[in-house]
């Protein structure tokens, strides 16, 4: 008995009828899609090393899925999927992380201005202090939408919320810590 496997069937190189290979198809949602995953699974997490675990452990997934099942809606899944294994390391460690400022701000700018580079670090470091105190589910909202790019749609199927309560969570939320940032500055 001939067991079908993925990877090295010949038929996946085939092209689909919508001209693009298995392969090829998962290449474009890898090159679109790793960095906002890995951005939101370290916000999760608070360790990049873990978060590119996870966000492995669901490219790994999906290659494991029927491309006709998740295709319409990959980018969702991935973030389900990334956000699903996340919340397990949590609950499996029992404490939360969040990213310390020091590792953000030596993240927030490649610049060669040390000024600029200076008030970059300061104002993200006050947007993440802002942000830090809404309540959690505003600030995973608030993340997905800013880190992640999803639609309000995508989000409200991530995380159970309406649609219309994704849009009051963005907008006040938003509002809140940009009015907060102003008053700051």
């Amino acid at each position: 008995m001939k067991q079908s496997n993925h990877q090295s069937d010949p038929a996946s190189e085939v092209a689909e009828p919508d001209g693009q290979s298995d392969e090829a198809w998962l290449a474009e949602v890898f090159r679109e899609n790793e960095l906002p995953l890995m951005g939101y699974a370290t916000y999760l997490l608070g360790d990049r090393d873990r978060a590119g675990d996870v966000v492995q452990d669901a490219f790994v997934r999906l290659c494991k899925q029927p491309k006709e099942e998740v295709r319409e809606r990959v980018r969702q899944w991935l973030f389900r999927v990334c956000r699903n294994r996340a919340l397990d390391i949590m609950k499996k460690e029992s404490r939360m992380k969040t990213l310390d400022d020091a590792k953000a701000s030596r993240q927030i700018s490649r610049d060669s201005d040390p000024s600029s580079i200076a008030e970059m670090a300061e104002r993200h470091e006050n947007a993440q202090s802002l942000l830090a105190e809404l309540p959690g589910r505003q600030q995973e909202v608030i993340r997905l939408k800013v880190h992640g790019g999803l639609s309000y749609q995508e989000i409200s199927e991530l995380t159970g919320l309406s649609v219309g309560n994704v849009g009051y969570l963005l907008s006040t939320g938003l509002k809140l810590v940009r009015s907060r940032l102003t008053t700051a500055e």
